[in-house]
């Protein structure tokens, strides 16, 4: 294997809003208990966009390389790490790493720790060429797999995944994606087909509804054509589906969900745009006796399971791969919310 170098090229910026450059930087060195990996391939999420921009209510550390669906190989690893070994496929998480040791930690609910060390947030992480991660929270990928194709698995799909799990909901039921055509909404229509529900895709233009429509959505709603959203929706599933995965950045759309949702049904936020509020009328929450449940990013038990469902080709992300220096351009068309699918950063360009 060739030496590890010093330097590398990454994408950083020094303060939030600030321009992101990308510029040769140190490698980093793993501490005891992390491996390093060389970073092949990055997907883009738009929690990458809000730690750039710096509008949630949790600091970022500066300055910051951003990143957390990272894909490579393992090049270096701590003296304390003994489930890695040189050359093993892994990946970098949202979670990078937990203390293992609170109430949140022992019950499998790691990436609620209140130590939680977050990969590109709190800790520099996938938009560069070599990262570092927690040997106990990093992804194993088996080898030969695509690791492009794998990359946005590694959160957009976690994280989906764990949501449509904490649904529970039953084989046949019908499951609202509310942001389809995105990067967890074309994942969370292929997990929950996977899992034998019905899917009705809500998203805008004919484009995200073909792919929606391809990927296996049953029903879409456009709702830059419905006028009425709520009854469309209900109509299209006698009487309003059982469950909703609301992966959508818009706060009108959550509030939203809580109408249309089946009488016992379970409203699910995924998405977190910046300030908003999820507003459920309280004689309506009542009389239908619905849920309504925050889902955060999956576990290590999660993670495995979401990738299992990956390595059997059941799902895939639409992506495209574009060079890591053209991160700010990503950005831009994702705050114009114009990409379908998944955007990749190739980490050699």
């Amino acid at each position: 294997m060739s030496e590890i170098p010093k330097v590398q090229y990454g994408c950083i910026f020094e303060t939030n809003g600030g321009p992101i450059e990308y510029k040769q930087i140190p490698v980093p060195v793993p501490k005891s208990n992390e491996i390093l990996i060389n970073v092949k391939y990055s997907g883009v999420c738009h929690t990458d966009l809000h730690a750039w921009k710096g509008d949630w209510p949790l600091d970022t550390k500066l300055p910051l390389v951003g990143g957390h669906e990272g894909a490579g190989v393992v090049v270096a690893k701590g003296d304390n790490v003994s489930n890695f070994e040189i050359g093993d496929y892994a990946g970098i998480k949202w979670l990078n790493g937990s203390c293992m040791g609170c109430e949140f930690c022992q019950q499998g609910a790691e990436p609620n720790c209140a130590k939680a060390d977050l990969s590109g947030y709190t800790h520099d992480g996938s938009f560069q060429q070599y990262a570092t991660a927690d040997a106990v929270q990093a992804a194993k990928i088996p080898k030969g797999t695509d690791l492009a194709a794998v990359a946005p698995i590694l959160c957009a799909g976690v994280t989906v995944y764990k949501a449509l799990k904490t649904a529970m909901l039953a084989p046949g039921q019908w499951v609202a994606v509310s942001g389809a055509g995105g990067g967890l909404g074309t994942l969370a229509i292929q997990y929950a087909k996977a899992m034998g529900l019905r899917v009705l895709a809500i998203d805008g233009g004919e484009e995200k509804g073909l792919l929606c429509k391809d990927l296996g959505a049953e029903v879409y709603i456009d709702f830059t054509k419905e006028k009425n959203i709520v009854k469309a929706i209900q109509d299209a599933t006698n009487g309003g589906p059982h469950g909703v995965i609301n992966v959508s950045v818009s706060e009108a759309a959550i509030s939203q969900s809580c109408d249309y949702v089946r009488a016992l049904g379970k409203v699910i936020l995924v998405g977190l745009p910046a300030g908003a509020v999820c507003k459920s009328a309280v004689f309506q929450q009542v009389v239908k006796s619905i849920e309504i449940k925050g889902s955060y990013v999956g576990n290590r038990q999660d993670t495995a399971e979401a990738l299992d469902f990956f390595v059997r080709g059941l799902v895939h992300s639409p992506f495209k791969v574009v060079g890591l220096s053209e991160l700010p351009h990503v950005f831009e068309l994702m705050e114009q919310g114009k990409i379908l699918g998944r955007y990749v950063l190739d980490t050699t360009k």
